[in-house]
């Protein structure tokens, strides 16, 4: 196949894909939950970024397995810990909740909590207060828990 047929027959099939897609909006969206379709671009777990961050992962497991051969400390762990968080990726992946108490390329970023309904202590003495954990977002109070904070 010479160069010109080459690039005819990716517009060719550039062309056949919008096509493609405009009569099933769904097109290429098959192995991603229905609730991350319409998620902006900047959004920090948006699913183009999940997936990049899966390649990342992979690639630092593959780095991992090598050190495993060579008998390096700690290297099953970081293993261990990698198809962990691609595990969980997919699974976010496929059905729209995160599972994983870090996000990012890396693990670098914290996820925080949200508060969606209150629990309440049935005995002892704080009897019908409302149960707080340090560092979730309660939007009965629009803020987050902190340590040493009273009802």
């Amino acid at each position: 196949m010479t160069e010109q047929q080459r690039i005819a027959a990716a517009e060719r099939l550039e062309k056949a894909r919008e096509k493609k897609k405009e009569k099933n909006p769904s097109y290429g969206k098959g192995n991603i939950h229905k609730s991350l379709w319409n998620l902006p671009s900047d959004h920090q777990l948006h699913p183009d970024k999940i997936k990049v961050w899966i390649k990342t992962q992979a690639d630092l497991a593959r780095v991992e397995r090598a050190q495993i051969k060579q008998n390096v400390k700690g290297a099953i762990a970081k293993l261990a810990n990698h198809e962990g968080y691609i595990r969980h990726m997919k699974s976010y992946l496929r059905h729209g909740d995160w599972c994983d108490m870090f996000y990012g390329e890396y693990q670098e970023k914290k996820i925080r909590n949200r508060n969606v309904a209150l629990g309440y202590y049935w005995y002892g003495p704080n009897i019908g207060k409302p149960k707080r954990d340090v560092g979730t977002f309660y939007p009965d109070l629009n803020v987050v828990w902190e340590m040493g904070m009273e009802e």
